[in-house]
Order: structure tokens, then sequence, then C-alpha cells
């Protein structure tokens, strides 16, 4: 019986040693991003966050007046931005400044008609072959669920910790290190391969380098609260509106979450209770 039970015992070491190994591996076989995303502090972090209403109306400036003249955001409803603390008659001006293709009519052709807090945001060109035309060949990906599909790996044994520390940030923790990681001088040091046509940054997760430019510089846009327009700021609000876009019921969620959890805790007591008052009438 203690041979077998050495047996199992090595078998499943052997085998959590190769899952850890395999794991390790398979992180570490990614050669890019050069440099990992640097940790930010987000309001919307942890069981507890939230969104900062204010935080996002900026980083969705940001998006309208840099961002979106190459990003779509096809999924996302003018009337999302009711979240964002927009009311109804700002919502049908800011949607109403889109041209919407409708149809067929009743002549059986296609017509452009204003935007409605109804229709979702559209992109800078028709399709996507014009985008990648447009673009020397590079594809501007849509924006409206990026900050969780450009999410980096953070290994073994990094992403067990993450269980328990609840951290779910890694997207806009991305977004954010590739918009204030370019280089100040736009040069690649030395020994860096970067293909003509892109430029150099150590964060970006498909490469040393790729097709956009810097996109941000200092004071491109002007906050309504007076906020400084930093290269910095406006990474930090733009990473935190697309992390809105990907997931706009977060803070439902975590709410919901939390409820569940006080409620299994409470049910498990209750059932410890009912289980030592039955088991308290029978003899043992």
């Amino acid at each position: 019986m203690k041979t077998m039970f050495a047996k199992i015992s090595a078998i499943v070491v052997a085998a959590t040693l190769g899952l850890s190994v395999a794991a390790t591996g398979a992180f570490a076989a990614s050669e890019y991003p050069l440099n990992k995303p640097r940790e930010q502090d987000w309001s919307f972090a942890g069981p507890f966050g939230t969104y900062d209403k204010g935080q996002l109306q900026r980083g969705f400036k940001v998006y309208r007046e840099v961002c979106a003249a190459c990003h779509s955001m096809n999924r996302v409803a003018f009337r999302s931005l009711e979240d964002l603390g927009y009311s109804e008659g700002q919502i049908k001006a800011i949607a109403a400044e889109y041209d919407i293709t409708d149809g067929p009519n009743a002549d059986g052709e296609m017509f452009t008609r204003l935007g409605t807090g109804a229709d979702h945001f559209t992109g800078p060109y028709p399709n996507r072959e014009a985008s990648v035309a447009a673009n020397g060949g590079a594809y501007p990906p849509d924006f409206s669920l990026l900050a969780k599909a450009r999410a980096v790996e953070r290994g073994f044994p990094t992403f067990v910790f993450d269980v328990f520390t609840q951290y779910a940030e890694n997207g806009p923790d991305y977004i954010y290190s590739l918009l204030t990681g370019y280089p100040e001088d736009g040069e690649a040091p030395e020994g860096a391969h970067v293909a003509e046509g892109t430029h150099y940054n150590p964060y970006y997760i498909g490469g040393a380098s790729l097709a956009m430019a810097a996109p941000l510089s200092e004071d491109i846009v002007s906050y309504d609260d007076g906020t400084p327009a930093t290269v910095d700021q406006m990474a930090r609000d733009v990473s935190a509106f697309m992390m809105w876009a990907a997931e706009p019921k977060l803070e439902e969620r975590k709410s919901l979450g939390f409820k569940v959890i006080i409620f299994l805790l409470i049910f498990a007591v209750f059932l410890y209770l009912t289980k030592k008052q039955i088991y308290a009438k029978l003899e043992h």
C-alpha cells in the first residue's frame, strides 16, 4: 500500500513539475514584447474597483480627436455613452456628427442619414481593404475589444498570483505602456531590428516595431475639465476608456460577484449550523 501511494505521489509530482515547466517554456517562448508592460494604478482595479467617469470622458475625447482618424469602434453604441455621464441631448449631438449608411429604401437603394443613439460608432474607412490601403498595408484594429484582446501573458507563476490579487488590467497596462513607450528622439537603439516604414517600440506585442507612429504629443487635445494634456495623462485616459469599451458592465459584474460571495458565506454558516443540529441528536 505504501509502495503504491509512493508511486502515485511521484506521478503527481512529476506531472505538476511537467506542467510547470511546460507553462514556463510556453510563456518564455514568446520573444515579444521586449519590455513587459508597466503596471499602473487604475480606479477599476481590484474586486471593488469602479470607473472614473471624468477619466472616461477625457479618454473618449482622445479617441475622438486622435485615435478615430484610423481606428473604428464598431461594437460600441452611442447610447452607451450614458455610462460615462453624458446626457441624452449630448449623446444625440455626438451621434449626429456621424454619417450612417442605412437602407435599402422603398426604391431599393442605400442612403446616408445622421446617427442616432441606437447606432454604433462608425470607422473612418468603408471596409478593411480600404483601411489597409490607406495605412501602407497595416490594418488599424477596431478599438471595441482591444483592451481585452491585447493582454500580454504574464507567465508562470505570476498568473497564479493574479487569481488571488484579482489582477485583470493587463490590457490597459499594455496599451498605456505602448503609447508611452516610443523613444523620445524617435530613434531605435543600436542593434534593434526595425523594418522600413515602422517605428521602434519595445512594448509592442507583435515585434520590435510597428507601423503606427507615436500618436500622442503634448497638448494635442484640450481637456474640458482643465486637466493638463500630457502624453502620460492622455495615454492613461484613453487606456481606461478602451477598458470601458471592452467591458462596460465591469462594475455590475463586480457588484454581483461580491453579493454572490456574501450569499455563499452566509449559506455555508447556515449549512454548518443545520448539520450540527441534526447530528447532535444522533448517537455516536
